[in-house]
């Protein structure tokens, strides 16, 4: 299955389960409607959709996100800090909002506390993936927000620099809501 995103012709693949045993992981796929609710919310929010923010990716449980450096350039001539705090960010309520409405349940998903590195400059469209920190764990985190109606979970972030190595990192901790 595959998904087109509006913006720059981004392909997404289908959600597939990690194959590492005790990785957390989705115990079905991830249907594109998922993906283009997600891309639509995106879109409806006026900074994001000025930042013009696409969806690259969502492979085992790393989500990508994409965004010109021509829309989030600062004075230097690289990226932004705010647009590179702010698209980790993005990624990471992005991935907990897909595991949630893959899991049946929707939730109001809010960054509670996040933690940013600036590591080094970025002269190129910035690329962020997020994914749930090491010691998070996914099934722990929707079997506590399908009982108690409210959960929080740790997620990693990183804007790659084309080189190698990290533009920025991102250490959040995100709580969801449970609606209904």
């Amino acid at each position: 299955m595959r998904f087109r995103g509006r913006a720059h012709g981004a392909q997404l693949v289908a959600y597939r389960p990690d194959p590492q045993p005790d990785a957390p992981a989705m115990n079905h796929v991830l249907h594109e409607n998922l993906l283009h609710h997600l891309d639509a919310h995106y879109q409806g929010m006026p900074p994001v959709a000025a930042m013009q923010v696409a969806i690259a990716g969502f492979e085992g449980d790393r989500l990508r996100l994409r965004a010109p450096l021509d829309r989030n350039v600062n004075d230097k001539g690289c990226a932004f800090g705010g647009s590179l705090t702010s698209l980790m960010t993005l990624a990471g309520w992005g991935v907990a909002t897909l595991h949630i409405q893959a899991a049946g349940m929707q939730a109001d998903v809010f960054v509670a506390d996040s933690q940013v590195r600036y590591l080094a400059p970025l002269y190129a469209d910035l690329e962020a993936e997020a994914a749930a920190a090491p010691d998070a764990d996914w099934h722990a985190f929707l079997a506590t927000l399908a009982e108690r109606g409210r959960a929080r979970i740790e997620l990693d972030a990183r804007v790659a620099l084309p080189e190698g190595g990290d533009a920025a990192t991102l250490r959040a901790r995100f709580v969801a809501f449970r609606k209904g």
